[in-house]
């Protein structure tokens, strides 16, 4: 594996490395990079929101359902995938919201609950690590606390102080945050469906989503991908249990994504080496490198 380039995904839930990021995923698969896709929880409390599978008996034995969907989707990605071992939170409702279940994800203390994603660093020893910003992306507080132990973890794993015991020190060269639904990805979507005389999924969404440009200016690099956006449908259809495939993440003709927006979007947080924004490569100032670590 002497050179060889390593990319680690954190993600909340199973289907998260489906819905973010799987495009940009499957092209450096193709590349020849080794990917890892870390999953924190095993998404027990998701809701089921594909109608045809909303059945009494996929209730039942959801936690076992949303695994086979997960090794499914990771066989289409291509990826080699660790489950991290914590319990999801759910989506709290109501006004107030309701606390959460006692033992969930939402709940760990950040600083413990890092060690086994340390022990998943420093043995797959990722150039290359994405997870979501300080909001989860959206307010979940299962993508929330991903953030949180993300962010514990990258500093632990390098520090030869802090677990010990979870292998040996490793120094991740690229931190990136996802950023796959941003608005502008969203408005010209939507623009050019309307423009073409179809009706538009995303009418209804952008409605209420209001203009951020201090958010959106966040985004520093645009991974071309649109020539794998068939697989990432096939991993996100994978995941029965939460994608429809008549849904909404389906809407838009898959020619008019390539031709619109035919990238995924990340913003880059901590980088060791240089490298120019913006930036259409994560691994931007790694490539080349013939002293990479095994």
């Amino acid at each position: 594996m002497v050179g060889m380039l390593r990319l680690m995904h954190v993600h909340a839930h199973p289907d998260d490395e489906s819905s973010k990021g799987a495009a940009s995923t499957v092209k450096y698969v193709k590349e020849g990079v080794d990917v890892h896709v870390v999953t924190c929880t095993g998404g027990e409390r998701g809701s089921i929101l594909n109608p045809k599978m909303d059945r009494p008996e996929v209730l039942a034995n959801i936690s076992e359902i949303r695994r086979q969907e997960m090794d499914a989707a990771r066989e289409i990605l291509g990826v080699r995938q660790d489950w991290l071992g914590f319990v999801d939170s759910g989506w709290p409702e109501g006004d107030p919201k309701p606390p959460l279940p006692e033992g969930c994800f939402g709940l760990v203390d950040p600083q413990v609950a890092a060690e086994p994603l340390v022990k998943l660093i420093r043995s797959f020893r990722p150039h290359v690590l994405t997870t979501y910003d300080e909001n989860g992306g959206y307010p979940h507080p299962d993508h929330i606390m991903c953030h949180n132990v993300s962010m514990v973890a990258l500093e632990a794993a390098a520090d030869p102080e802090r677990f010990p015991d979870a292998g040996e020190p490793w120094q991740v060269l690229k931190v990136y945050y996802q950023h796959g639904f941003n608005r502008p990805r969203m408005m010209a979507l939507h623009e050019a469906m309307l423009a073409e005389g179809m009706e538009s999924p995303f009418t209804e969404r952008i409605k209420d989503w209001k203009p951020d440009p201090a958010h959106d200016a966040r985004i520093t690099t645009r991974v071309p991908c649109g020539d794998y956006f068939e697989v990432r449908d096939r991993a996100l259809i994978a995941h029965a249990t939460q994608i429809d495939p008549d849904g909404f993440f389906f809407q838009a003709p898959l020619e008019l994504q390539k031709r619109v927006w035919p990238t995924e979007e990340f913003e880059l947080v901590d980088s060791k080496v240089e490298t120019t924004l913006p930036e259409d490569d994560l691994f931007a100032g790694i490539r080349g490198h013939a002293d990479l670590e095994a």
